[in-house]
């Protein structure tokens, strides 16, 4: 009987684990929403990155290293890289969850490295190929069936379209971020960039707070406990744990596997938003989703073989 996992395994289970909790992002912020008229995107927000600031100031503390070599270019882009990918683009999501569904909102999201992929052979002026030209189609044309079918049934169309940009909005904001990481990952080494990037977005967003709340802490003390344990469990379980982890599972199975994994994340998040929010999809839009997940593997195992080459 094998008592420890091999190093493969307990990769696969960091990137299981990390799915599931990202997963439940959109499910908390929905519910948090429900809670309180007070709560909005700006104050979610707040709560979710003030609980999650000191555990990244202390994997940036603990993995700090010689900054010889670096230059004040470097710093400017690793401050504009937390700032795109994990506040801009965090606060757009969480502004967009309070217009559209749960399940809508991982799909569109989940099309970021679609983006990723569209925006490389842009700047390399490299032209796609027929695989990737696939790929895009089935991810867009799944997205493009649920959200029809989302819109038919949306009370207020305007709304719902607002809610599905300000989403996309993220996804375009997150694939920037994620073209900037791999050599600033070179720069600063993996642990130190995270805890550096997720510490200046945290700022980022507790100052946007406090700029744009006329009176912040009589706001904060006047929001239900129950608030504050969605932030806490947002701080901590949706974002500093799945960080963790999902960086545990990279080091060990490397990124195009981890993300292999990781696209199990829409079904998990539908799954939880029927089990939670009461939300429903029908035969259309699961085939739709289905689509969306097909083509982000594509992308994916397109990647894989061209980082192999």
């Amino acid at each position: 009987m094998q008592l420890f996992l091999t190093r493969t395994q307990i990769g696969s289970l960091c990137a299981i684990c990390a799915a599931f909790l990202f997963s439940t992002k959109a499910i908390f912020i929905k519910q948090a929403y429900a809670l309180s008229p007070q709560v909005d995107a700006t104050v979610l927000m707040a709560l979710r990155m003030s609980c999650a600031l000191p555990f990244f100031l202390l994997i940036a503390w603990f993995s700090r290293k010689s900054y010889a070599g670096l230059h004040l270019k470097d710093w400017a882009l690793l401050i504009l890289a937390g700032l795109l990918g994990y506040y801009f683009a965090s606060w757009l999501d969480f502004k967009g969850l309070m217009y559209i569904s749960a399940s809508l909102e991982r799909i569109i999201l989940f099309l970021y490295p679609t983006l990723t992929v569209i925006a490389t052979s842009f700047i390399y002026r490299q032209r796609l190929t027929l695989q990737s030209l696939c790929a895009i189609a089935l991810s867009y044309g799944g997205t493009v069936i649920v959200m029809l079918q989302e819109q038919s049934n949306a009370p207020h169309e305007s709304s719902f379209w607002l809610g599905a940009s300000l989403v996309f909005a993220s996804a375009v904001a997150f694939a920037s971020y994620l073209l900037m990481t791999p050599k600033l990952i070179v720069k600063f080494g993996s642990w130190h960039y995270n805890g550096l990037a997720l510490s200046i977005a945290c700022i980022g967003t507790l100052v946007h707070f406090a700029l744009a709340v006329p009176e912040p802490l009589q706001l904060l003390r006047q929001l239900p406990l129950s608030v504050w344990g969605y932030g806490a469990a947002l701080g901590f379980f949706v974002t500093v744990l799945p960080t963790i982890l999902m960086m545990q599972s990279i080091v060990r199975l490397g990124a195009a596997q981890s993300a292999m994994i990781a696209s199990i994340g829409p079904i998990l998040t539908i799954l939880l938003a029927v089990a939670f929010l009461d939300e429903h999809l029908n035969m259309i839009q699961w085939m739709g989703c289905i689509l969306n997940i097909l083509g982000v593997l594509m992308i994916t195992l397109s990647k894989k073989k061209l980082s192999t080459h």
